[in-house]
């Protein structure tokens, strides 16, 4: 379905975009793409953002709940009792930076569709740190409201309640459950959730393929001449396809092993973050003497800005490498350095071996 949605001209696309930006304001947190084809102002949206809820939710499972916690709870509790041989409240405090940190990414989409963007050098710019500021602003809310909800944290976690152990999941039912008598309304907010992931799912889509379509018209890819072609509507069709394709492959080893589908994915969130700081890197080390800012820059403030941006993503790289939970075992253990470091190999090798003797960088249109 995402693929097929993805294959449609892009103004249809960007009413999809514009849909799911309805919806998770209403109900859930921001999200959506910065597809502004056609539209004179960007949507101020990511797709990273499908993690959490908004508005609706922050207000109505606090006020349904019977039973909420302190204010002292929320701010300064810290779940040392936890099962997974964690005790200490600073590293517990290190992981949780990694959800917060993974439901920043995203903001790149904005980046990769300014060739569908009207006023591109503005308008990304301004669609990456609205993103960025609207998520954290809504995110907080949320995790404020959910939190107050939250009273028995070992109840939650149980794969003996109702939600089998999704604590998530669990707080929206017992809120409705205990108040009225019937879970159906947690129901319909994990519902108004799915809806709002479907919508992420089709963004993933929209930023992936434009992606593939870039480095195939860059001559990166194998088959480059096949996936960067377009329809007759200017969309990437081959791209949308492959990039389909390749998630469900990936998502069906979860049917075999849940320890090879984690490896995998554990790349996910300290591999955006590489991504977004080699460039920044450059721009502050080699190129600081070259790069021509644009129109939308951070003037004299630059470079201080980026020096901390790449330290910081040094530092999380470090952090969520850390294990996850003791003892490590075949089943715990934290296959991030093995994911990242292998691709890093594998890119690095195919570099010095092949790449660097026939790329020249990237094609521009112009």
């Amino acid at each position: 379905m995402h693929a097929i949605i993805n294959s449609l001209p892009i103004s249809v696309l960007s009413f999809f975009g514009q849909l799911a930006a309805v919806w998770n304001l209403l109900g859930m947190k921001i999200s959506g793409l910065n597809m502004n084809s056609g539209l004179s102002n960007p949507p101020f949206l990511t797709y990273s953002s499908l993690l959490l809820g908004v508005v609706l939710l922050m207000i109505l499972i606090p006020s349904v709940a019977t039973e909420r916690a302190s204010a002292k709870f929320v701010f300064t509790h810290f779940n040392t009792d936890n099962g997974e041989g964690i005790n200490s409240k600073v590293y517990i405090f290190v992981l949780g930076l990694l959800m917060s940190q993974y439901t920043l990414t995203g903001y790149d989409a904005s980046a990769h569709m300014t060739e569908e963007t009207k006023n591109a050098d503005k308008n990304g710019p301004k669609g990456i740190i609205s993103a960025i500021g609207i998520s954290i602003i809504f995110g907080w809310g949320y995790l404020l409201g959910i939190t107050f909800a939250v009273t028995d944290i070992p109840y939650l976690l149980s794969e003996d309640n109702d939600a089998g152990g999704y604590a998530i999941a669990e707080i929206f039912y017992l809120a409705f459950k205990n108040r009225y008598g019937s879970g159906v309304g947690g129901i319909i907010c994990l519902g108004v959730i799915a809806i709002a992931i479907f919508f992420c799912g089709m963004s993933s889509v929209t930023s992936n393929s434009r992606m593939v379509y870039a480095f195939s018209r860059d001559g990166a890819m194998p088959l480059s001449s096949l996936w960067h072609k377009v329809n007759k509507q200017e969309v990437p069709i081959n791209a949308v396809w492959l990039s389909a394709f390749i998630s469900f492959c990936m998502a069906l080893t979860s049917l075999g092993s849940l320890v090879a589908f984690q490896a995998m994915v554990s790349i996910a969130t300290i591999g955006l973050y590489i991504a977004y700081a080699l460039p920044i890197f450059f721009r502050v080390s080699l190129g600081r003497k070259s790069f021509v800012p644009g129109p939308f820059n951070l003037g004299r403030y630059g470079v201080v800005v980026g020096w901390i941006a790449v330290l910081w993503v040094a530092t999380i790289s470090v952090l969520f490498s850390l294990p996850v939970a003791y003892p490590v075992t075949s089943e715990t253990l934290n296959y991030t350095p093995v994911a990242v470091g292998g691709l890093l190999f594998i890119t690095v090798s195919w570099w010095i071996v092949s790449a660097r003797h026939w790329f020249t960088g990237p094609i521009t249109n112009i």
